[in-house]
């Protein structure tokens, strides 16, 4: 008796078991009830947004979120509930209208705090530098093209890599 049939099957149980723990940008896009791409990111609309342990008010309130503006990932919807994601990774349900489709980023929320970012004056390596922001900042996303983004803090703007904010994906075009 062979018993390649059943290294086949487990092949293929490995690949779906490591298929399944790539995040959801990496699997893909799908479209939600709301008929919008998900996984895809939004930001938090006021200064106080109770994230819960489920998609609705009878589960448990997980944590409260006090910042208006901060970016978040949608990666799973559920009639007018919102799965999201933070920057730290952390994950539970908010009810959507409590989130805005404006477009915000945190600049290299990975790197030690008080680590300086340069913001370009246009996007390109050899630009020259407009400002500098610390890592953790919350910027507004103007447009990104070509792995490059424009934000802007305060009265303040500037070009980044993309891959410098947490916030928006790898060559993601905004307009």
């Amino acid at each position: 008796m062979t018993k390649r049939p059943f290294i086949a099957q487990w092949i293929m149980a490995i690949c779906l078991i490591a298929i399944a723990d790539l995040p959801a940008h990496a699997q893909g896009t799908t479209i939600g009830p709301s008929g919008l791409k998900v996984p895809r990111f939004v930001s938090l609309k006021s200064d106080r947004v109770n994230v819960r342990g489920g998609p609705s008010t009878d589960h448990k309130v997980k944590w409260v979120f006090r910042r208006a503006g901060l970016p978040v990932e949608i990666v799973h919807e559920f009639e007018n509930w919102r799965q999201i994601r933070d920057s730290e990774g952390e994950e539970g349900w908010v009810y959507h209208s409590l989130l805005s489709g404006r477009r915000t980023a945190l600049i290299s929320p990975w790197q030690t705090a008080g680590t300086l970012v340069n913001l370009l004056r246009s996007p390109s390596e050899d630009a020259s530098v407009a400002a500098k922001a610390q890592a953790g900042v919350q910027v507004d996303i103007t447009e990104c093209e070509r792995g490059w983004c424009e934000v802007a803090v305060k009265s303040y703007s500037g070009w980044l890599k993309s891959n410098l904010l947490w916030g928006v994906y790898p060559n993601e075009e905004i307009n």
